[in-house]
């Protein structure tokens, strides 16, 4: 069973994109909590975000976990900048985010997210959301791109 375990486990890089440095210690805390041991990097706007993946320094496969509301380059621009990049537009992202309004609700899903959470859940079920990400990736295989 150990075996199994083992040759099922998936090493997956995690994206953060998020300028509110509370908020990317408690998901890192989280995911320790957790005993995840994924590699993360931080991005503080969609810019940045870009700039790391499209210099090849975030490894394949990723999930990337993007807040909308951010300076420069916010999340819903970095969106619909990711996809139309024909080397990025497969990413997984999922949504964690302040806002309530169902205009950015309908906007992330319109360009492919896997998930909306709000971060006020987050306060509440922080682990059962880091939980969840952690099962999505086990169970789906992710797009790794050969460049």
């Amino acid at each position: 069973m150990q075996t199994t375990l083992k040759q099922n486990y998936k090493e997956v890089t995690l994206l953060v994109v998020d300028d509110d440095d509370i908020d990317a210690i408690a998901l890192e805390r989280a995911l320790r909590k957790l005993r995840l041991l994924n590699t993360v990097h931080r991005a503080r706007d969609g810019q940045e975000a870009l700039d790391l993946l499209r210099a090849g320094a975030i490894p394949a496969p990723f999930i990337i976990l993007l807040d909308l509301n951010m300076p420069r380059m916010g999340g819903l621009e970095f969106l619909q900048v990711l996809r139309t990049d024909p080397l990025l537009t497969h990413a997984v992202v999922f949504v964690l985010t302040t806002s309530k309004s169902d205009e950015d609700l309908v906007a992330a899903y319109r360009e492919h997210v896997a998930g909306y959470v709000l971060k006020q859940h987050m306060d509440r079920d922080f682990l059962e959301v880091i939980g969840l990400i952690e099962h999505y990736w086990r169970l789906v295989e992710l797009p790794v791109t050969k460049e």
